[in-house]
């Protein structure tokens, strides 16, 4: 069911999405989709958590791997990541992550992006050990939120994203980044960082 709804909302929007519409793709009677899911909502909210998984896995991946060797890196390989999605995963263009159905859908107390950034904040502390502290969690939530729209207007412009676009997104990012976010020693006083090539 929840791959059938990824490719309706890719078809008809969220607006346009039905749970007969949803049934009949799905090829299961429409009781079998309120045994699980109260309203077309409820369905958006599990593939969106769905997809935010999918991501983060894709990201524990890319971390794992011996070419990332610098936390810019990982930043780096976050933006490319959520731009493959865009390409690659159906219904994740429409939906983001739950933003076109709900700003807090995948937390109550908490926006989409500001989810997203905490995850971010937890892969990159325990790859490459940056200290785990508010500012950072702030500083990657401005990240998320600015590279998240440029992404949305470069994928607005053309259909496999715009590469110029892309390409100031992640220069954008990164020159942020570095300039706010310190790996921290145990005192919490900043520690050099070398600046990203």
């Amino acid at each position: 069911m929840l791959d059938a709804c990824a490719e309706l909302v890719d078809e008809v929007g969220y607006e346009g999405l039905t749970t007969t519409l949803l049934a009949e793709r799905a090829e299961v009677a429409i009781g079998s989709v309120y045994q699980f899911f109260p309203d077309k909502r409820a369905i958006v909210q599990a593939l969106t958590l769905r997809t935010m998984e999918s991501y983060l896995q894709r990201l524990d991946e890319r971390f794992a791997s011996d070419d990332l060797t610098h936390w810019w890196d990982g930043v780096d390989a976050a933006i490319d990541e959520y731009i493959s999605m865009h390409r690659t995963v159906p219904g994740f263009r429409t939906l983001h992550f739950g933003d076109v159905v709900d700003l807090h859908l995948l937390d109550e107390q908490r926006d989409n992006n500001g989810v997203i950034a905490d995850q971010l904040a937890r892969v990159l502390t325990e790859r490459f050990g940056l200290t785990d502290v508010p500012d950072l969690r702030f500083h990657l939530e401005i990240a998320v939120e600015a590279s998240d729209a440029l992404i949305k207007l470069a994928f607005r412009r053309q259909p496999e994203g715009d590469a110029r676009v892309l390409t100031e997104a992640k220069a954008l990012i990164r020159e942020y980044l570095h300039r706010q976010v310190d790996a921290r020693d145990g005192a919490g006083q900043p520690a050099e960082v070398t600046q990203p090539a």
